[in-house]
Order: structure tokens, then sequence, then C-alpha cells
């Protein structure tokens, strides 16, 4: 099957972000294998720069434009850790960047995009389409746009979490991610599978966010209303065109986590495992500590995918 990314993209990126980005720690707890019924090895891309795995994808993609495309500038559209990571990577890289976000976006996420030096344009995420609006601003302007998930260079700079985590941990007979619109979960397929074949994957949903178990089911990409799941990053309505197909082809199943179930293994992740992880980052805990993973799995590796909470959130876990 030709899909759109190939292990050496993979490899290529981590080349690229060596000495860039974080080889975010590998975390157990004893607590989390009891409950889960398994071994549990937690890859903690909320300590990743800018807070999350996004990171990776924005500054690979950025690094690899023309000089004159990073002279004019770059422009993305994104709920958060997107916006973020862009911002990042474009001050480290010395490109000018426009950012387009909804204005429901946790403040805190807003404010650092801003203190990273980014011109933001707020766009309403239940009557305007954001790449739409991001591609018109990207024609006007002539800047290069950078897409959240839908882009090779993007799934290529995501799949290096996976990576990291397979050469610390290289008996893991599963990883499990949470879904959004496909970067993170396609990138892990392709960097999982080149290490080992034989490996069994798994996306995470919130069960109000579930338009990629709807599509594999279909078996083709379905649209769904704009989701109101606390999970602010996985609030996609459709997957990517080049995600998909990996997914497609590489993933065992995806499972969902109700609202409440996120709530809980938020509770856990900063009571018990004391990190400070995002709504969309806990979905694959909430999985395994609800137990929606196969009982015959043993070994386990989770993708964390962020850190960024909005404090209102943190209110809400007493």
């Amino acid at each position: 099957m030709n899909l759109p990314l190939s292990f050496t993209d993979v490899l290529r990126a981590k080349e690229r972000l060596d000495g860039i980005s974080h080889n975010t720690p590998i975390i157990t707890s004893r607590t989390l294998n009891s409950r889960a019924g398994c071994e549990v090895f937690l890859k903690c891309e909320n300590l990743q720069r800018g807070g999350a795995f996004k990171f990776r994808g924005a500054y690979h993609t950025i690094s690899r434009l023309s000089t004159e495309e990073k002279e004019r500038g770059v422009i993305a559209f994104s709920s958060g850790n997107h916006a973020q990571a862009v911002a990042l990577a474009s001050s480290l890289l010395k490109v000018p960047a426009v950012l387009c976000i909804p204005k429901d976006a946790p403040r805190i996420k807003v404010e650092a995009t801003r203190e990273y030096g980014a011109e933001i344009v707020f766009y309403d995420r239940f009557s305007e389409d954001r790449e739409k609006v991001a591609t018109r601003l990207a024609e006007e302007r002539k800047l290069t746009l950078i897409p959240p998930y839908n882009h090779p260079h993007i799934m290529a700079g995501a799949g290096t979490a996976a990576l990291e985590l397979l050469r610390e941990v290289p008996d893991l007979d599963t990883v499990i991610t949470p879904v959004g619109g496909g970067g993170l979960l396609s990138g892990t397929c392709i960097a999982a599978k080149g290490v080992s074949s034989g490996i069994r994957l798994f996306g995470i949903e919130p069960a109000d966010a579930n338009d990629t178990k709807q599509s594999l089911t279909a078996g083709k990409r379905v649209s769904i209303p704009a989701p109101r799941t606390i999970a602010d990053g996985l609030r996609n309505t459709m997957p990517g065109e080049l995600t998909f197909p990996i997914i497609q082809h590489y993933v065992e199943s995806l499972l969902t986590v109700t609202e409440e179930e996120i709530l809980e293994a938020l509770r856990f992740s900063l009571f018990r495992l004391k990190l400070v992880v995002e709504p969309s980052g806990t979905v694959p805990l909430a999985a395994l500590l609800f137990r929606r993973v196969p009982n015959t799995i043993r070994r386990i590796g989770v993708i964390i995918s962020g850190g960024n909470i909005d404090p209102k959130t943190l209110a809400k876990l007493h």
C-alpha cells in the first residue's frame, strides 16, 4: 500500500530534532498497573517544549522551509497546542508567525502563544471554518500554511515520540495515543511498525468526538458536528486526508471514553501520578483505568500528548 509516510521519514525527523526537542521521560506507576491490569509506560510529552508533542512536528516542518518561505512567514490554525508549537518553533527559527485560534480556546494556551511572539487571529469554531480562515490569510499575505496534522512532515515529527519510547522500552506489545486529526496516531503507527512489525496499535477518542471511530466503521472519512468535549485538543470533526489511510491500515481498533472517565483520569494523573496533564492527554489514561483495551495486552506504551491544562478545568478536580 502506498502510504504518505515511511519509517525513513520518521528517522530523518528524529535526526533534525536531536538537540532541539526534549527526549521526554517515561514513567511507570504500580497503582496504574494494578488499575489497568498490565504494565504501563507513559511517554510524558506534557514535559515537551511548548507543553505538548506538537512541537516535534511544527519545528520539523518549519525548519525544512526554504529561506524565502521563512522570510515571508508562516500561518497555522489550532485550538492551542499546535499554535504554541508553531509560535515557539518560529521564534527559535526567527520566522514570523500568524496563528488562527478559536475564541473559546483555553486562555493559558492563548497567552503562551502570544508570549512566543506570534500574531493571533481569533475565529468562531461553531460558525467559521478554521482552515478557510487560515487559507484566506495565507493567500493574502503570502504565508506558508503549517497544518496541525495533515502533512507528512508534521506526522513524521509526531512519530518521533513513539520512536524514542520504543528505543527505551523495546519489548512493548502495544502503543496507544489520543486521536484528534490523527497526526500523532499516524506518526506513531509508522514509527512503531518500523521498530516492531507485530506491535498492536489503538487510538482513543472521547465518545462525544468519535469522528475517527465512525470513519473506520464506515470505511471512509466521516464528518461530525463540532464536538463539545472537555478534551479541547480532540475537537476535530473529521480525520485527516493523509492521516486516515495510515490509521485505517495499521490500527486495530478505535476505543472511546466518556467525559466522566476523562475527568477521573485527570484526577488520577494529578493526585496519584503527580503529573499535570491536559484532558486530551488523559484520554488514553482513561481507557486504561476503565479497562477499554483488550485484556490480552501485557506491556503497553502510552503517549501522554500534552500538559497545557486550562486552570478552569483544574478547578473542577475537587
